[in-house]
């Protein structure tokens, strides 16, 4: 049975800090939050919310992302956070599939019709008012978040209780997280990021965070000095972002214990500038669908090996494996499978779709990768993203690896586009400040990577598009290389 840590904490330590809001410059105890959390419940309870209805927030990173979710887990309710970054045809296409009993937004914007909206500044919080309480089972639904997108339609994926359960048990386990931690939750909660990384991992430890409302390098420095967070999750973009600042060589970063970098793979130049700050760095993997977390290592493992996301963690089963589904050896590179108690229920009225990932009890996540002797993973890329130039496979995370290596390049993403001779080569995106001529680039990579795997077209921009995560923003260069191509 699924246990209300927010009631649990605040039954034991109801002064002990649970959130600072930075936006209010508002702090908040466990016993505060398990009280608003109970003023919700009985707010969505008078509007009718019951066991298993959906109930929406389309609202900036705030602390109604937390009261609401335990708010809906106590009625037994679905709650889904919207992406706030959404097009009004997006929203109203995604609200018509979730058919939500409950709609609430934190102020004006331009919502769709046929929603029953609520502002949550307009609804009275009673102060002790009786609701309906449920105790939810392991495989009851609390969550939805829609994946990002970045490569097609989002889907809706359904997680029960179980599954965020096992989530935090294995992030607290194979990051070694204690009540003492702190961490800032800045990553959007419409993705599994705000929540899953450190977010209720550490709540349920009884630990701190720090709550923004969005990402801003500047500040996020002052933010981890002044406020002594202890581990930091971004995305490389982000990390990027405040190694720019001027302030980043000032500041003091004494408490971190560790940084992790998630959704893309970061360049090793910018983790040895961390770890000049004697900032210990690890690069880590996850998706929506099995927990954001699933692998780990130490410090001291993750400074001998920068481009490897770890070992798997404790409570999960993971394999390797080839077109045919069988088991690689090490060092080949195969698809990442992944079966445990954190895989999520499924897919939001998609689950003919979803059982088709989950062959053999496994989920077929999509991603390539390799292990080495020691069991360490490395990721290369998405398997749909692998192209065939000439007879050969090439793998464009690969790619990036390499590019990543020139000094001039922060970033760099791989799109396999037509070609005539060869049937695809790569088209290379490099974020850098100078003009880097592709006949140069092939020279950088020639003692790197077989001549098969070079780019053949090169588009060189100051800033890349990014979605409302910090991730990339592949569509839209996906355009813009097949526009260019096509010139």
């Amino acid at each position: 049975m699924w246990r209300d840590f927010i009631a649990f904490h605040a039954q034991r330590h109801a002064d002990r800090e649970a959130l600072f809001v930075v936006a209010e410059q508002k702090r908040v105890s466990y016993g505060e939050l398990h009280r608003q959390s109970d003023q919700w419940a009985h707010c969505l309870h008078k509007h009718g919310v019951k066991f298993g209805d959906p109930v929406c927030l389309l609202a900036n990173n705030c602390l109604e992302h937390i009261t609401l979710l335990f708010a809906c887990s106590r009625l037994g309710a679905i709650f889904v956070p919207l992406n706030t970054r959404l097009a009004l045809a997006e929203l109203k296409e995604q609200l018509a599939n979730i058919e939500p009993k409950l709609a609430l937004t934190d102020g004006d914007r331009d919502l769709p019709d046929g929603v029953p909206w609520q502002r949550i500044q307009d609804q009275p919080l009673e102060q002790t008012a009786p609701f309906p309480t449920v105790n939810l089972e392991m495989q009851d639904p609390v969550l939805m978040l829609f994946t990002s997108g970045s490569t097609g339609m989002a889907k809706g994926v359904i997680l029960h209780a179980g599954m965020l359960l096992w989530n935090m048990i294995n992030t607290q386990t194979g990051w070694d997280l204690n009540a003492d931690d702190i961490s800032v939750i800045h990553t959007p909660f419409f993705h599994t990021g705000g929540y899953n990384v450190t977010g209720l991992p550490l709540l349920r430890l009884g630990g701190h965070l720090i709550l923004v409302d969005r990402f801003e390098a500047q500040s996020m420095l002052r933010i981890i000095e002044r406020e002594r967070v202890s581990v930091f999750f971004a995305v490389p973009t982000m990390f990027q972002s405040m190694m720019a600042c001027p302030d980043f060589a000032n500041t003091d970063f004494s408490k971190l214990k560790w940084c992790i970098s998630g959704g893309a793979p970061l360049p090793v130049s910018v983790i040895k500038a961390y770890e000049e700050q004697n900032v210990p760095f690890k690069q880590g993997f996850g998706m929506t669908e099995v927990g954001p977390n699933c692998f780990s290592m130490t410090c001291e493992e993750a400074s001998l090996r920068p481009e490897s996301v770890g070992r798997p963690v404790l409570h999960s089963e993971v394999k390797l494996v080839d077109e045919s589904d069988r088991e690689v050896t090490p060092g080949v590179i195969g698809e990442l499978c992944i079966r445990g108690p954190h895989l999520c229920k499924g897919y939001w009225k998609q689950d003919a779709l979803f059982q088709s990932l989950c062959a053999g009890g496994f989920f077929h996540t999509g991603d390539l990768m390799r292990r080495d002797e020691q069991g360490f993973y490395y990721v290369v890329g998405r398997k749909k993203d692998m192209y065939i130039s000439g007879g050969e496979n090439v793998y464009p995370g690969e790619v990036q690896r390499k590019l990543l290596l020139h000094p001039d390049i922060g970033d760099a993403l791989v799109f396999a586009v037509p070609d005539q001779h060869w049937g695809e080569v790569g088209f290379a995106f490099l974020r850098t400040e100078i003009d880097l001529e592709l006949i140069a680039l092939r020279e950088f990579l020639n003692p790197l990577l077989s001549r098969y795997k070079h780019p053949h077209h090169v588009c060189c921009l100051a800033e890349f598009p990014v979605l409302a995560n910090g991730k990339l923003d592949r569509a839209a260069l996906t355009l813009k290389a097949q526009e260019q191509v096509a010139r």
